[in-house]
């Protein structure tokens, strides 16, 4: 009488699956985790949901939630071949806590997201660390996440990150292009570096030209990789303190100096600061106004990048637009650089009416069936 095979029993573990590197992961970022809670919190860490006291929004006449969500995109293989995985986490929070902050709205929470071909128990702790410093910086509890093991889908030593952020604002108090007028200024707030978009162009520029990673860099003054891995500079709490100072809780919101921010992400400075001006009405932007960063002119002489490419890919070194009234300008420029953001006027806001391009016209991007932006004139770089 014969006998089928024996055969190995299979098991989550032999499916490519370790729990228990998650439990140590999850032990590992505790600490860095909690450190963002606020009192508003409810529960601690390691619930199913995380939950926030709202009880204060009773005290709003209007309160609008705002929310966004995003990701880090292929700046992540930059931080893999480095090995270094701290640093990422501040770019998905700035990816996704700055674009509600634009609205004028608060951050009340914010969640993450981690996908990898497998669980490092130590470098998951160093991306959720880089999340929760960051959360911190911005007054923002990291009040969830989930680390999801995909073996077979991503390599051993792949990994993607996602977050969410929720705000509030004021309805009357929300920051827009329906508050920007004739005549209004454009004061831009410098970027820390490449910030987290047009990485895939870098990424090819620098294959290339076959320059490594750890290669030193004289223009940069470090390797080039830790100049790609320069995380994301974080606007939100300056964005909420200018607005604060400017424009305090009981000023008339009707009368509100600062009409609107425009972070500046994928899609470049123009594309962007489109989408936060009404119809009818022209940005318009020198390009003399500032000095573009070392980094960006390499990519572009190693790349034979052209300019136009450059300017709907990268910021160029612009990461915010403030656009406020003509007497908040000498304001948004002390707190900005009080705060160690240095700032300067980018240009000024007028009637389509007549307007004569002096350069590139950017309008409708995004989907957004709004204002126009004029940039002209030439780069200068160092």
């Amino acid at each position: 009488m014969s006998t089928a095979p024996t055969r190995p029993a299979i098991t989550y573990a032999s499916a490519g699956v370790d729990t228990a590197a998650g439990d140590r992961a999850v032990e590992l970022m505790k600490a860095s985790v909690a450190a963002t809670m606020t009192p508003a919190v409810v529960g601690g860490v390691g619930g199913f949901a995380g939950m926030v006291d709202v009880s204060e929004l009773r005290e709003y006449r209007r309160p609008l939630l705002a929310t966004s969500t995003d990701g880090v995109g292929t700046k992540v293989a930059i931080a893999q071949a480095m090995d270094v995985h701290d640093t990422i986490g501040q770019d998905l929070v700035g990816m996704v806590v700055d674009d509600i902050a634009v609205t004028g709205a608060r951050p009340l929470l914010m969640t993450d997201y981690i996908a990898c071909g497998h669980v490092v128990p130590e470098r998951i702790a160093d991306i959720v660390r880089g999340v929760a410093q960051a959360c911190a910086q911005v007054r923002t509890p990291l009040l969830g996440g989930e680390t999801a093991e995909h073996p077979g889908l991503m390599g051993p030593e792949e990994y993607d990150v996602a977050g969410a952020a929720t705000g509030v604002v004021e309805a009357d108090r929300m920051l827009g292009a329906e508050r920007v007028r004739t005549g209004d200024v454009l004061v831009a707030l410098a970027a820390s570096g490449l910030h987290s978009n047009g990485y895939s162009l870098v990424r090819r520029v620098v294959e290339h030209a076959g320059w490594a990673l750890d290669r030193h860099v004289p223009e940069l003054g470090r390797r080039l990789g830790e100049e790609l891995l320069e995380p994301t500079r974080l606007y939100s709490a300056l964005c909420l303190d200018l607005v604060e100072a400017i424009d305090p809780a009981d000023a008339d919101p009707a009368a509100l100096r600062v009409r609107a921010f425009s972070h500046v992400t994928g899609g470049g400075l123009a594309a962007n600061l489109a989408r936060v001006l009404p119809a009818g009405l022209v940005g318009d932007v020198d390009r003399g106004s500032w000095t573009v960063p070392a980094v960006v002119d390499l990519v572009r002489t190693l790349g034979s990048v052209p300019w136009e490419d450059l300017e709907s890919t990268l910021n160029l070194g612009v990461g915010m637009v403030a656009v406020v009234a003509p007497e908040a300008v000498d304001e948004v420029l002390r707190l900005s650089e009080a705060a160690g953001v240095p700032a300067w006027v980018l240009g000024s806001v007028h009637s389509g009416e007549g307007h004569v391009s002096r350069g590139r016209v950017v309008a409708g991007t995004k989907g957004v069936d709004g204002g126009a932006v004029d940039i002209h004139g030439s780069y200068r770089t160092a």
